[in-house]
């Protein structure tokens, strides 16, 4: 296997057990049961490790699925992550260590994401949605979500300015990355939600839902009607928007 960058170079044995980590170290995480709770949720998210007790043989997939099993991903200096995010020394040894308990290999590749992210809505369908949030914190479009993408994404929704947060949104949105969200784009990204909430909900949402649900975003946020929402316009009509101004700054307390 070719080596292509320091991210992806192979690690030793050593350092595939933790005995050599370049994150794990003696240091005291930061104290309050509720945060460490609210990281544990989110790395529940992302676990690598976890068995299924009657895999399915897929001949396309045999190659793919021993490559991500079997590589160690080395992650960048505590340094380095520390310049890539806006946590502290100490919070990224506690993120690493929970992050290489559930992903031994320090990657987890879409299949067991999706897996795991449909233990979260096991009344819906979440495999679309799950699809669209893995491509956005996959950030060398390689495959598999790494702890330095991992970090860099929660750190972007978590800890990042609002017009950092609303950016990331924006990427999420558009599937493509083209630069614009389409509303065959926001079809999809509402579709994708309606499926993983299920049809059981309460109140009851009419089939009709997510097709009124892109029409209202349309109207509010292309502003020049030419069908499409650039940055520019999404940035503007949510910074103007006080409901998603509050969500926003609810993400403030979470870590």
């Amino acid at each position: 296997m070719k080596v292509k960058s320091r991210d992806e170079s192979l690690n030793t044995t050593g350092e595939c057990d933790g005995s050599s980590d370049l994150l794990t170290g003696n240091g005291n995480p930061p104290s309050g049961q509720r945060k460490k709770n609210m990281k544990q949720r989110f790395l529940k998210l992302l676990p690598c490790c976890h068995v299924d007790p009657n895999p399915a043989v897929r001949q396309n997939s045999i190659e793919e699925d021993f490559e991500i099993a079997t590589v160690c991903y080395r992650p960048d200096s505590v340094d380095k992550l520390m310049e890539l995010t806006k946590f502290t020394r100490a919070e990224l040894k506690v993120l690493y260590r929970s992050f290489k308990n559930e992903c031994p290999t320090g990657a987890v590749n879409e299949e067991t994401f999706k897996l795991i992210f449909s233990h979260f809505f096991p009344q819906g369908d979440s495999s679309a949605y799950a699809h669209f949030l893995f491509e956005a914190f996959d950030r060398r479009r390689n495959g598999a979500v790494s702890f330095e993408d991992f970090v860099v994404g929660l750190s972007n929704i978590l800890r990042g300015t609002v017009t950092e947060r609303l950016c990331w949104a924006f990427s999420l949105y558009d599937l493509n990355k083209d630069g614009y969200i389409t509303k065959e784009e926001m079809n999809d990204i509402m579709k994708s939600i309606y499926d993983m909430m299920g049809k059981h909900t309460h109140p009851y949402m009419k089939d009709s839902a997510s097709t009124e649900h892109v029409e209202s975003f349309f109207k509010k946020m292309d502003r020049n009607n030419d069908g499409i929402v650039t940055i520019e316009e999404f940035l503007e009509s949510c910074q103007t928007d006080e409901a998603i101004m509050e969500s926003m700054h609810m993400l403030d307390h979470v870590v």
